[in-house]
């Protein structure tokens, strides 16, 4: 049997974060051992909020890209690429615009509230309102049975279900119905408590040097009932203990874990030893980081090859549509 296809992409915004590394990457590594994967440089989706601002684009992609093969993504285990390189996306993003109702976009609960978040910047454009009918082209174009999603992520998927069945409806089977592919998210904050993120300053980056990641856990927040040293802690709400949990042996989270409810651990302490912990969990990132910067001919390469694949591919699911639309 053929390996059932996962399709998803990631907005090019810079440097990657532990955040982004729980949230997408690790996830996306384990596919690529099961599952014909493509991951892609969602650039267009980029210009939905970032239109005034697209000098800063392509170094973006490049940043993004070198911390995706950092962490382990092979381009012989995935099709990696760039969405603009692909015009068939377009093309098919256009005619699907001409059969998807407004209102389904209109009800996309991304949509309201992303307008409230970013009130600064000025997205009353049909690219902000219509970028889940680009991700639904995205998806279908390769015929992907599965997507990658956290929960909040799933009514873009359950739109491009409809969308889907929409256009098999009016034109004939051409596309599999992609099914969301819930995963399971570590809560992982930013070393101030809030959510991780570059826009808030509060990121570990995959490309921090050992010292700089060692200065970011020490400022992190901890139990902020504990005053003194004495005082017992609640992990519960630490977190230092949060990282613990993703990035420590089970033995050193259940030792964490006693010796701060019993004041045997202090927090400057406890914080040390979690920047050791994760400068040895970044070390082989690094080192492979090195190996692309040095030879930024070899990502080229492979985003090239990956293009390649991508593009005969959607190309030929062109040609289907186009017969099945007798255009």
């Amino acid at each position: 049997m053929p390996k059932q296809r996962v399709l998803s992409g990631m907005r090019p915004t810079g440097k990657l974060h532990l955040g982004n590394m729980v949230g997408a990457l690790d996830n996306w590594k384990r596919l690529q051992e099961e599952y014909e994967c493509f991951f892609f440089a969602a650039d267009w989706h980029a210009l939905t909020t970032e239109y005034a601002h697209t000098e800063i684009i392509q170094e973006n992609i490049r940043d993004m890209v070198i911390d995706w093969l950092s962490v382990g993504l092979s381009p012989e285990k995935s099709v990696l690429f760039i969405q603009s390189k692909i015009k068939e996306h377009a093309e098919l993003h256009l005619l699907l615009s001409m059969i998807t109702p407004l209102p389904w976009l209109e009800r996309v609960p991304s949509y309201k509230e992303q307008q409230q978040e970013l009130a600064n910047r000025d997205l009353s454009t049909y690219g902000f309102l219509g970028y889940p009918l680009l991700q639904t082209a995205d998806i279908i174009i390769y015929k992907a049975h599965k997507v990658p999603v956290g929960i909040d992520q799933v009514p873009h998927v359950e739109l491009s279900r409809e969308i889907a069945r929409r256009f098999n409806f009016f034109y004939g089977e051409v596309f599999p119905v992609p099914e969301p592919m819930l995963t399971e998210i570590p809560k992982l904050l930013g070393i101030d408590g809030r959510k991780m993120s570059k826009s808030y300053d509060n990121a570990i980056y995959l490309s921090d040097p050992p010292g700089e990641i060692r200065r970011k856990v020490s400022l992190m927040f901890t139990d902020p009932n504990r005053i003194r040293r004495s005082d017992p802690g609640n992990p519960d709400i630490c977190n230092v203990f949060a990282f613990h949990k993703v990035y420590s042996s089970p033995e050193i989270v259940e030792r964490v874990n006693v010796d701060c409810r019993r004041a045997v651990l202090g927090c400057v302490e406890d914080k040390k030893h979690l920047g050791e912990i994760l400068v040895a969990h970044l070390a082989p990132i690094h080192e492979r980081r090195a190996r692309y910067l040095q030879n930024p001919h070899l990502m080229e390469e492979i985003l090239e090859a990956g293009c390649q694949k991508a593009r005969k591919i959607a190309a030929q699911t062109m040609v289907e549509v186009r017969a099945a639309m007798k255009i």
